[in-house]
C-alpha cells in the first residue's frame, strides 16, 4: 500500500478538517402540548405526531 513521501503541513491538515464540525439539532415546539421536540418525531410527552396519538400512555417517557 503506497505511504505519503512527506508529512502534510499542520495547515493542509486542518483545511481538510474545516468541515468537521457540530451542528446543534432542530428544535420545534410540539403543537399539542408545546414541549420541546425534533421534527418528524413522535412527542415523547403526549405521544402524538400529526395529530394524532402513536405512542400509547404507558409507553411514554415519564417526566421527573
Amino acid at each position: 500500500m503506497p505511504l505519503p513521501k512527506r508529512r502534510h503541513s499542520q495547515s493542509r491538515r486542518d483545511k481538510r478538517r474545516t468541515h468537521y464540525k457540530l451542528v446543534a439539532p432542530t428544535i420545534v415546539a410540539c403543537p399539542a402540548c408545546g414541549a420541546p421536540v425534533v421534527p418528524h418525531r413522535a412527542c415523547k410527552s403526549c405521544g402524538q405526531y400529526r395529530n394524532r396519538l402513536v405512542i400509547p400512555e404507558g409507553k411514554r417517557e415519564k417526566k421527573d
